[in-house]
This record gives structure tokens, C-alpha cells and sequence, in this order.
């Protein structure tokens, strides 16, 4: 097999926000330990999920990953979290392996389904993305933009809500990365807040 073949994506990269895989696929991350790539899938609107991280001052271990969704999201499981466990168990499409997307999957979610035209939040990493690809800037006031994808866009049927979403990726033992999909504010919120989640799924590419 030449070089060129070996090196070819296993699967064909679908569009942004084409149905793929149980849900719609929304961006490609890369494991920064491994240096695998991912496709990544969001779940469609009907099957969020509202409830607490986990614990106020419960430090959970093997949830700190930027990347691995599911890998964070087991371990919270394994630690008790309702949520967590909720999402393991859904079946959307026939696939079983959903999860609470990590901080930087999270991010590639309001990148391209930004659902309002509010300006965007610039503070702190909000927009930083060095495991996307392509990687992600600092969020500017126009970018990203609201998507054009009309599904997608504010009161149309796959529209994230213009509220607070958690991640999967923990912060301390009193919070975890949230992102709010109004401006794409990302920030920490106490683990013990109700917020809503839109579980994620990852496809190996290579």
C-alpha cells in the first residue's frame, strides 16, 4: 500500500452539521496524547438532558480531559453523577457510546451551531481551541457568527438555547467547564448547579 493510501482518512468528512452517526456531525478534535483525530457528533435537540455535574467539593478523578468526552464521562458515572450516568445510557440511532462532550468538543459546538447573533464573550480562553481542527482563535465580537445553518439557528428545531451547557471537563473539586450558547462565554459553574447537557459522540479517523 503506498504512503499515500495509508495515509487516507478512514472515513469520508462529512459537511458541518450533516446528519452523521446518530446526530449531526460538528467538528473534528485531536487527542493531544496520542495525536489521533476525531470526528465528533452532536445529538439532536430532543435528547438533552438538564441535572447537577456532580458534587460541590468532590474532586472526581479521570475527568480533567479537554477531548475524551466519554472517558470524563465514565468517570463521573463511576463517581455517582446522575447526569452522567443518564447520558450513558441513552440510544439515539442505534449508538450507545454518548456522552457529556469535554471542554474543546464542547467549544466546536457554539464555533459552528451558534445559535443567536449576540456578540461574543471575550475573556479569559473563551474561543481557544488548541485541539480542534483547525485550531480555534479567541473569540472576536463577530467570530464566530451565528450559523447559517437554519436548523440550527434560534428557535428552529436543533437550536441549542441561549443558556449554559456543561461540559465534561472539571475544573477543581467545586466546578466545571460550562459554556453559555447565548455568547459563548466559557467559564466555571458550581458542580452542584442544574444545567443543561447536549451529549456527544467521537468517530476515530485516524
Amino acid at each position: 500500500m503506498s504512503a499515500a493510501a495509508q495515509a487516507a482518512p478512514a472515513v469520508t468528512i462529512p459537511e458541518i452539521g450533516q446528519a452523521f452517526g446518530g446526530g449531526f456531525f460538528s467538528g473534528i478534535t485531536r487527542d493531544p496524547d496520542t495525536g489521533k483525530r476525531y470526528l465528533n457528533i452532536t445529538a439532536g435537540a430532543a435528547h438533552e438532558l438538564v441535572g447537577k455535574w456532580g458534587e460541590y467539593g468532590e474532586k472526581i478523578e479521570g475527568a480533567e480531559s479537554f477531548t475524551n468526552s466519554r472517558a470524563n464521562t465514565e468517570a463521573m458515572a463511576a463517581a455517582g453523577s446522575e447526569l452522567a450516568q443518564q447520558v450513558l445510557a441513552l440510544d439515539i440511532g442505534g449508538f450507545t457510546d454518548w456522552a457529556i462532550p469535554a471542554r474543546d468538543v464542547q467549544e466546536l459546538q457554539y464555533r459552528h451551531f451558534k445559535p443567536t447573533t449576540e456578540v461574543n464573550w471575550q475573556y479569559g480562553r473563551s474561543g481557544d481551541n488548541p485541539n480542534s481542527e483547525p485550531v480555534g482563535l479567541l473569540h472576536t465580537e463577530e467570530s464566530p457568527a451565528q450559523t447559517t445553518l437554519a436548523a440550527f439557528q434560534a428557535g428552529a428545531a436543533e437550536a441549542f438555547q441561549p443558556r449554559a451547557y456543561w461540559s465534561s471537563s472539571q475544573r477543581s473539586a467545586y466546578n466545571a467547564f460550562d459554556m453559555i450558547f447565548g455568547d459563548g462565554c466559557q467559564y466555571g459553574y458550581d458542580k452542584d448547579s442544574e444545567l443543561r447537557v447536549r451529549p456527544v459522540r467521537s468517530q476515530l479517523i485516524d
